[in-house]
């Protein structure tokens, strides 16, 4: 097992001095630094489960991706994102039946997981660049708000007792992403926590770490630093291996990274996007997404950048895609094309029977220096210009319930926001120490795009945003009419009364009718038929 902690000073932070880092001989103690913190371990195939095994013998890949339904304010090169939520991309080994994976995953994150086998719940994304190679043939989403049955299960499959093993295991359940990450070809489960902050007050951390039965701990505290390419983050700081350096070691490096922040040479102050549904809802929401208008804080980073959002639908919601196929009805919500829309896209299936979890849709946005400004007026009072995205949604018909006054909840993750932006001609982008990939939209671009990431507007305190557009969480919730149950007996013996009143009536008439002309007689004074109209004339032509 290999560990390596990583803790990125914030923007703005001053530079750290080493001398304050105490280095024993298996341990480092760390003084107060306010700092995001990586934590990646690489466990052998022995540490794990028998169950866990027994689905990676038979998977190829295996990448499981968590965020946080909070806001939290990125820092590079830990800048990219993902809808909050558990999402698993999965490819199974060839002429392999992989039946026990939905229920290890409800083992491991809830019960409540809607997933029966990768075949039925699983959609399959279109590859739209089929030479990108980091993309699984299958995906998988559930709004899972936290991660406590996984931070159970590492506790009593995993630790052993072991105490130490028990606190890392609980401070999962204030991360903002957890990466899980096995492919048949490494035979290792790399395993990968992110915090934006520290737990103590004001984001600080204090702690000391040690080595344990880890067979290697490596400590970096790094800082970023004016990068020479375009295309390249640049980190300085010092590194310390746990029982090998007596002392921290300098480090100044460069790496080529698809995910970047917005430049600050061109957004001073950082823009940011909020998303809210038009009111009322109906079964026919619009979702908005809404950007500052200020020029400084849309422009492009280059002027090849496209702006995009991927939404991560659950089965409730889904999209016509039909509606997006003319060019005049994209450009009345400030869209440019729909480029890839994939899974549970049947437009009349109620969501019980939809066996898939949901879809996905990959949006090109209008250039905002380009599309008419909106007016928008926040709780204060006062107005600001915005630039607004609408994309029209629809809900699929909810199972009946019980007090609930005939609601249901029907809950959306706020989809990403990214500029993507080609790199130049011959940029190769090898594995760097903090690549982050396998999220979902990578493989519906070309391998040489970066992405420049639009952080929502509930983690831009920094960035100025005001508290009226605020969030507490990157989930929107809709309220969606459904049959209540408690009222169901009176929709019941109505329809039955309403059955017997009107066989009554039909019994009434039919009576009547039988009464006055009788059951199957003809009366004396009834005018002859047509057809024996046309008999008595054939027969009067052969007498003649």
């Amino acid at each position: 097992m290999k560990e390596r902690i990583t803790f990125l000073l914030h923007v703005g932070e001053e530079g750290f001095n080493p001398a304050k880092l105490g280095v024993g001989k298996d341990s480092l103690a760390v003084p107060p630094i306010k700092a995001a913190k990586e934590h990646r371990v690489a466990f052998g195939l022995p540490d794990l489960t028998q169950e866990v095994l027994s689905v990676f013998k038979q998977s190829h890949e295996l990448h499981i991706r968590w965020a946080a339904p909070n806001p939290y304010t990125s820092t590079p090169p830990f800048v990219s994102r993902i809808s909050p939520g558990l999402h698993v991309y999965f490819t199974p080994r060839r002429d392999q039946k992989v039946d026990a994976l939905c229920p290890l995953l409800q083992e491991i994150f809830g019960d409540e997981l809607k997933c029966t086998t990768p075949s039925e719940t699983f959609i399959t994304p279109p590859i739209l660049a089929e030479r990108f190679s980091m993309s699984a043939s299958s995906q998988y989403h559930s709004l899972l708000p936290s991660l406590e049955s996984l931070v159970t299960y590492i506790q009593q499959k995993l630790c052993a007792s072991n105490a130490s093993c028990e606190t890392k295991a609980a401070s999962l359940l204030s991360a903002d992403y957890v990466d899980i990450d096995f492919d048949a070809i490494s035979h290792a489960l790399v395993f990968n926590a992110f915090w934006s902050a520290g737990p103590e007050e004001g984001g600080y951390w204090n702690e000391e770490i040690s080595r344990g039965q880890a067979g290697s701990v490596e400590v970096g505290i790094l800082n970023n630093e004016v990068p020479i390419e375009s295309e390249e983050l640049s980190l300085a700081g010092f590194l310390t291996v746990l029982g090998e350096d007596a002392k921290p070691k300098a480090t100044l490096f460069s790496f080529p990274s698809r995910h970047h922040p917005l430049p600050s040479i061109h957004h001073p102050v950082h823009p940011s996007y909020s998303v809210s549904f038009s009111q009322p809802t109906g079964l026919h929401p619009t979702l908005y997404l809404s950007f500052p208008r200020a020029s400084t804080q849309l422009t492009a980073p280059l002027e090849t950048c496209a702006l995009h959002t991927y939404l991560t639908l659950p089965s409730g919601f889904f999209l016509d895609k039909y509606q997006f196929s003319d060019q005049l009805f994209l450009e009345s919500h400030n869209l440019a094309a729909l480029h890839s829309l994939a899974g549970a896209t049947d437009l009349e299936a109620p969501d019980w029977v939809v066996p898939a979890w949901g879809s996905i849709a990959l949006f090109e946005l209008r250039d905002p220096a380009s599309a008419a400004p909106s007016t928008k007026t926040e709780t204060n009072g006062s107005e600001e210009d915005v630039f607004d995205v609408t994309i029209p949604l629809h809900l699929r018909y909810q199972p009946p319930n019980r007090n609930a006054s005939g609601l249901a909840d029907a809950q959306l993750p706020w989809p990403v926001v990214f500029w993507a932006c080609p790199a130049d001609e011959g940029t190769k982008f090898p594995t760097n120490p903090f690549d982050r990939t396998n999220l979902g939209y990578e493989s519906l671009f070309g391998p040489r795009v970066m992405f420049y990431h639009v952080p929502p507007a509930a983690a831009s305190e920094a960035a100025g945003v005001s508290a009226a557009t605020k969030h507490q969480q990157l989930v929107e919730t809709v309220k969606v009419p459904v049959l209540d149950l408690d009222k169901a007996a009176h929709v019941e013996w109505g329809t039955v009364l309403a059955v017997l009143v009107a066989s009554a009536w039909l019994l009434w008439k039919l009576a009547g009718v039988v009464k006055t002309s009788g059951l199957g007689r003809v009366p004396a004074n009834a005018p002859a038929t047509a057809a024996g109209s046309e008999t008595s004339q054939t027969g009067e032509k052969k007498g003649q």
